[in-house]
């Protein structure tokens, strides 16, 4: 049995996989003449819930933006209007069209048809995908238009400052757990599913290659779980 007691269970079932092919290989070619690959120990890695955020906080968040905007609330420190308007387009990419942050990061003002409301994404391995946005998302984008060839600027926006931004105002909007972009595709992705999108349609939506990555989103957020029990249990709420 081959372990790495000090590498992460991730890190471990890769290796473990790695190897087992090589031994696997060598039985068959001739080059050893005992299989040992099912000796291997390869540890099951559980699968994570996805962290993401409800509803009523997506419009929280937007909310509190708004106000900022609106100057009905002090704005935060170091942000002036133009800074909002930049973030505002930001969250709301991720979570209207539940991009990655590199897709939203890098996203060229040539890829936005404002006319027909949809935008190109270039995905991992180059893939491309056609996304259709809500109507506030090209407001948002419409509010920070430029002649810039990027639509966060001159060049790309960086990864880290979009990753602090969007954690600045998960804060400041006074979510309880720590926002990230990633969080609000997950997000997107959740409420889609719960709206009663075929799973299908979300993995062309997300970009993803397999059918099994999109699988992950099928889980129950806490309130739609705590909202069944109190509806259907014997003992619950009527």
């Amino acid at each position: 049995m081959i372990k790495w007691s000090n590498l992460a269970l991730s890190s471990r079932n890769r290796k473990g996989a790695t190897l087992k092919g090589f031994f696997n290989w060598m039985y068959e070619e001739g080059f050893i003449n005992e299989d040992i690959a099912p000796h291997i120990f390869i540890p099951k890695v559980p699968q994570k819930i996805p962290h993401f955020i409800s509803v009523d906080e997506v419009l929280s968040l937007l909310s509190y933006i708004e106000d900022c905007l609106k100057e009905k609330i002090p704005l935060p420190a170091k942000k002036n209007k133009e800074h909002i308007l930049f973030d505002r387009a930001l969250i709301l990419l991720l979570y209207g069209g539940g991009l990655r942050v590199s897709e939203a990061c890098q996203l060229k003002w040539k890829q936005v048809d404002f006319d027909q409301s949809k935008i190109l994404i270039f995905g991992k391995g180059g893939k491309e995908r056609w996304i259709h946005l809500p109507t506030k998302v090209f407001k948002a984008l419409k509010s920070i238009k430029s002649e810039h060839l990027y639509v966060f600027g001159e060049k790309p926006l960086n990864s880290r400052k979009a990753y602090q931004a969007v954690k600045d105002w998960g804060n400041w909007s006074g979510l309880l757990k720590p926002l990230h972009p990633h969080a609000l595709r997950h997000s997107f992705a959740t409420h889609m599913l719960s709206g009663g999108t075929d799973l299908r349609v979300l993995q062309e939506l997300l970009g993803h290659a397999s059918l099994t990555a999109t699988q992950k989103y099928t889980h129950l957020s806490m309130d739609q779980l705590t909202q069944t029990v109190e509806a259907h249990h014997p003992l619950g709420k009527k």
